[in-house]
């Protein structure tokens, strides 16, 4: 972990000023993911896994059905369109490929002319090769609680939206790093991706911990009347801006609730929907928050508050890092710009997790 970010004090302390929240505090980790070039022996977002040379890839066994969207770039084309767009010249003359991106793009362009020319048309029953979304080794992320004696988690999903929630199918790997041996050097790739939002790209991590409150939508009716009492914020001497006078809630929402961006733990980002608890199929526990997949890092507007420390220049500046908003380092989204959460059984981590779009 070659860098650091660091979440800014929040303006208010919440518990000071509400101490009823206090018993409602978790802990989560902010991932923080950046651009860079990660090895399979790092914590990343979207970059190699340390995946065993003697274990099958995970493929998606759901029938794709190839409706024609007008998008049919493949994950290094997608990767290839993004190089450019971040090398945009002045004049607006198209940017040209470095010899390297040349070569890559032929051997693409190859393959899946070998791809298509063996199974023309490409066939909607095809199992489908999964793309890395996430490595978190427990040496970086201490927040994760593994079966057994596993030390890192690996999750993959498939580029293509799935019926009925229309989102990709997930997958989700414990296993022992001591365990692993000989890498898989070159893992297979999807022929194509529904949408650009679905290939990630590769980040390094500056993971922090942090600790989060519910979003308001998850607070009793009392709490939630507690935190509309703006006599309460002013006896408090919160110093809160008075525009937040007729909704103090928005305030609490915003700036103090649960963190935005890709974090491990804490507290789900309700607001797609109303709160929908998540039980394990196998022991019906209700299970926990174990990843956010996030397509922002933080809102627009006052949501820049939460913006690292490092960060608050280039956010408020429109900056952006590799090409990207800054606010959107991973080039992921899902939904419409919302948070696929990943929960797990905290009874047996073993057991199977389950996702949501928020």
């Amino acid at each position: 972990m070659g860098f650091v970010r660091t979440t800014p004090p929040r303006p208010v302390e919440v518990t000071a000023v509400f101490p009823e929240l206090a018993p409602l505090a978790r802990p989560a980790i902010r991932l923080h993911p950046r651009p860079g070039a990660p090895s399979a022996r790092e914590s990343s977002v979207g970059g190699p896994l340390l995946w065993p040379a003697g274990e099958p890839w995970p493929h998606c066994e759901d029938a794709h059905l190839h409706v024609d969207t007008g998008f049919r770039e493949s994950p290094t084309e997608v990767r290839l369109r993004r190089r450019l767009q971040a090398r945009r010249r002045p004049d607006d003359r198209p940017p040209a490929f470095t010899p390297e991106e040349e070569a890559l793009k032929e051997r693409n362009a190859a393959w899946l002319a070998e791809r298509l020319d063996a199974s023309p048309p490409w066939p909607a029953d095809c199992p489908v090769p999964m793309l890395p979304v996430a490595q978190l080794f427990l040496r970086d992320i201490p927040l994760l609680r593994p079966p057994g004696q596993a030390d890192l988690l690996q999750i993959l999903w498939c580029p293509y939206e799935h019926e009925p929630d229309y989102k990709p199918s997930t997958a989700l790997f414990w296993r022992s790093v001591a365990e692993v041996g000989d890498i898989l050097a070159t893992p297979p790739e999807p022929y194509e991706a529904d949408y650009p939002g679905y290939v990630p790209e590769p980040c390094v991590l500056a993971p922090e911990a942090i600790t989060e409150y519910p979003n308001s939508l998850d607070l009793s009716p009392e709490l939630q009347l507690m935190l509309d009492d703006w006599s309460r914020w002013q006896a408090a001497g919160a110093g809160v801006d008075s525009s937040y006078a007729e909704y103090p809630r928005e305030f609490y929402h915003v700036h103090l609730g649960n963190a935005p961006g890709w974090k491990v733990g804490g507290w789900p980002p309700w607001g797609r929907t109303d709160p929908n608890p998540q039980y394990c199929a196998v022991c019906t526990v209700q299970m926990v928050p174990l990843l956010t997949i996030a397509s922002r890092e933080w809102n627009g507007g006052e949501g820049h508050s939460w913006a690292p420390q490092e960060d608050q220049a280039a956010a408020l500046a429109g900056s952006s890092y590799a090409g990207r908003a800054p606010s959107g380092p991973t080039g992921v989204e899902v939904g419409s710009t919302d948070n696929m959460q990943i929960y797990v059984c905290p009874a047996s981590p073993e057991h199977p997790h389950t996702d949501l779009i928020q």
